[in-house]
């Protein structure tokens, strides 16, 4: 079961020769107003959509997080070049 939080995040990527980003590290502010630093194992799924005339990258990927396998959504918004944990 997924729980959006919407959560803007700080994004190490590399993009293709035809600007595709690939995420690989992110960082977010925590409950506890710190830092947390999560490596990107794995991109699961990639997809492209349009949303109120904004094209979005979702990405659904998975890391080792706190000692736990975690699947959750990283979202890349085009208009504003801005990443955001979406839902873990």
């Amino acid at each position: 079961m997924f729980k959006i939080i919407r959560k803007p995040a700080e994004m190490i990527c590399c993009f293709t020769k035809e600007g595709i980003p690939n995420p690989i590290k992110f960082r977010i502010v925590g409950e506890d107003d710190s830092w947390v630093n999560i490596k990107v194992d794995r991109v699961i799924t990639r997809d492209i959509d349009k949303r109120a005339g904004n094209r979005i990258y979702m990405f659904q990927c998975q890391s080792n997080i706190n000692g736990i396998e975690k699947i959750y959504e990283l979202r890349y918004v085009l208009e504003n070049c801005k990443w955001e944990l979406f839902k873990i």
